[in-house]
């Protein structure tokens, strides 16, 4: 639909960006702080680009104040940074590091004395390694009750502080790599035990979301989902049926959990067909009813075309273009189900990620029509070769990307859409888990490369005072 005039953004909405500890911090195994699946699987040849590691990353650890200043100076509303459990419980649970707690709290209060607000994803990918040595991590039900403690711990320590909270996030891309793809930890290909992983994880989110408001915290708190919107190549309905599939099995089938506490009928169904299904007990289901996010976090950014996939003869899952090489990757697929093909509509990225601001407008109308739930923008961004000349980066090709799809979520605002904040992904450059430094993604060029050896100075690209000037202006223009 074509709108008369735009809803303007709320003058209280959260215009922010985001970070993820193990990709920021650095100081690996400073102040106490224990040993992630990350900080090891790293180190096992061949697994991340050139063997880079997260050692150092950026060394907010060291330099938060200087980025927090960074982030006054532009104005930010809000910065999303995510808590490295090993900082909190080396050992997974035990007796809090008061160092590594003590540098979320000197955290959280620079960003609130700059009236930024915080907001703390709980699980951005870095699992205890104690606890995958003690009982393989997710893949036992033993990490619902330690992932709840960790939790409550910092409910209890920012209480008051913090308003925002991320449960898990990229619960569908942490599970599917590490238990399907094998490119993050603990490197497995079992579909069937993903599926039983992928459950231990929706428990252990209701859990800590009923514990959130069992404590009467004040805030909200929700899980981030990756949302890649399915479309049909075509009219053909083999290729429709195909992209219903996936938007079933891709999308469906975390969100349903996360909003109705109910997995979808169809995937159950493929699931009890082709020996799939998980174990279950009767209290689960009465644990995903109950537990209520406040709000859906959605990162966003491709869509995928589907075309039909036979069972018999059809495409696997292929090789992901983790180089930056444009075509690299392979396709991808479930026989049977879909495969994802190239849509000629939208252009693509190095990486092969669909450039489709249209699609977060389609993804947040289908959201409010399905869940009638408040979103909030927790990633969107775009990854390029960012080349420092005469010490400026000239990154257009990024403004033109993020100034697209905020006038999509203003547009999806005007259709009904309620959606109360906007993380850009990322602030400053970081480590790209599987891709180095070499995919840069923020406002704030940091000197750092695959031989981790850089200033590690802050430069300001052309997209940071872009933002600067969008959030003065509350995205008025657009």
């Amino acid at each position: 639909m074509e709108h008369k005039k735009l809803k303007a953004f709320p003058k209280n909405f959260l215009w922010g960006s985001a970070s993820a500890a193990y990709q920021v911090e650095g100081a690996h195994d400073e102040d106490g702080k224990g040993l992630s699946v990350w900080d090891n699987f790293v180190r096992i040849p061949g697994k991340t680009f050139q063997g880079t590691t997260g050692d150092i990353a950026v060394d907010h650890y060291h330099r938060y104040k200087e980025d927090v200043a960074l982030m006054a100076e532009m104005g930010l509303k809000s910065y999303r940074f995510s808590i490295a459990w090993t900082r909190i419980f080396p050992e997974g649970r035990g007796e809090i590091n008061r160092k590594g707690l003590k540098f979320y709290t000197d955290l959280v209060d620079e960003l609130l004395a700059h009236d930024i607000e915080p907001v703390v994803t709980l699980y951005h990918w870095d699992l205890p390694q104690a606890l995958e040595d003690e009982y393989r991590g997710w893949e036992s039900r033993r990490i619902i009750e330690d992932f709840v403690n960790y939790a409550e711990t910092l409910f209890t320590a920012f209480k008051g502080k913090v308003k925002y909270w991320v449960s898990l996030n990229e619960q569908n891309i942490f599970t599917q790599h590490g238990w399907v793809l094998a490119t993050h930890p603990p490197g497995k290909v079992d579909m069937k035990l993903f599926y039983q992983v992928n459950h231990h994880a929706n428990l252990a989110n209701a859990a800590v979301i009923n514990k959130f408001h069992d404590m009467a915290m004040p805030g909200q708190i929700g899980p981030s989902f990756a949302y890649t919107p399915n479309y049909a190549i075509d009219a053909n309905p083999l290729n429709v049926l195909a992209a219903e599939n996936a938007e079933e099995m891709l999308a469906h089938f975390w969100m349903d959990v996360y909003c109705y506490g109910e997995y979808p009928i169809a995937a159950l169904s493929y699931l009890k067909e082709n020996d799939l299904m998980f174990e279950t007990e009767v209290s689960d289901f009465e644990l995903l009813k109950s537990a209520k996010p406040d709000f859906l976090g959605i990162n966003y950014y491709q869509t995928a075309a589907n075309a039909w996939n036979p069972k018999e003869g059809g495409v696997t899952l292929g090789k992901m273009n983790t180089t930056g090489v444009k075509g690299s990757g392979g396709e991808q697929g479930i026989p049977g189900l879909y495969k994802r093909v190239t849509n000629p509509a939208v252009e693509r990225t190095n990486w092969d990620w669909e450039i489709d601001p249209v699609g977060l407008r389609i993804a947040l109308r289908r959201i409010t029509s399905r869940y009638r739930i408040p979103v909030m923008i927790t990633e969107n961004g775009l990854g390029e070769y960012d080349k420092l000349e005469s010490g400026k980066v000239h990154d257009a090709y990024r403004i033109n990307y993020l100034e697209a799809h905020v006038k999509a979520i203003k547009e999806a605002m005007s259709d009904g859409a309620q959606v109360i904040g906007y993380h850009t992904w990322s602030y400053t450059d970081l480590l790209s888990w599987l891709n180095g430094y070499q995919k840069r993604y923020g406002f704030v060029y940091v000197d750092q490369d695959e031989r981790m050896e850089g200033s590690l100075k802050r430069i300001p690209k052309d997209s940071y005072y872009w933002y600067k000037s969008l959030i003065e202006n509350n995205g008025d223009y657009l």
